[in-house]
């Protein structure tokens, strides 16, 4: 005669347990929810969160300085290109009041670009604007 299995506890931890189950679909939410979680840490929020003395951004890319700076005055109406020994540096923002500097720095692999906003500055482009034109021109 044979017997039923009992279900619960099993010691192999078969998809059927019903605690694995419950496991599998609660993983990714908080995984989700603790990224969510850390993104909102990185933005500032008004004038009172931003330092002026640390950089907004500072990142590498593969891509070549040019080839930035190239992509950033073509999205960005108000950009005024410079170079500054290796450094290329564009001033965003009206010649008078600039909203951002941005320095592109030549390395071995690419580029490391540092953006750095005022404390007094307008957001003229918006922040998210700004971090958007970014992280398309280096990836």
């Amino acid at each position: 005669m044979l017997r039923p299995r009992p279900k619960f506890p099993h010691m192999t931890g078969d998809a059927d347990d019903l605690t694995m189950k419950r496991t599998f679909l609660l993983a990714p939410a908080v995984v989700a929810i603790a990224i969510a979680t850390l993104a909102a840490c990185g933005s500032s929020s008004g004038p009172a969160a931003r330092d002026a003395s640390q950089p907004m951004i500072y990142v590498s890319s593969q891509r070549a300085p040019a080839y930035i700076a190239h992509c950033l005055e073509s999205r960005l109406s108000r950009a005024h290109v410079s170079r500054v020994g290796s450094a290329t540096e564009i001033a965003v923002g009206s010649s008078s009041n600039n909203s951002y500097f941005v320095t592109l720095t030549p390395s071995n692999a690419g580029s490391v670009i540092k953006v750095v906003r005022p404390v007094d500055a307008p957001d003229d482009p918006p922040e998210e604007e700004m971090r958007f034109d970014i992280a398309r021109c280096v990836t």
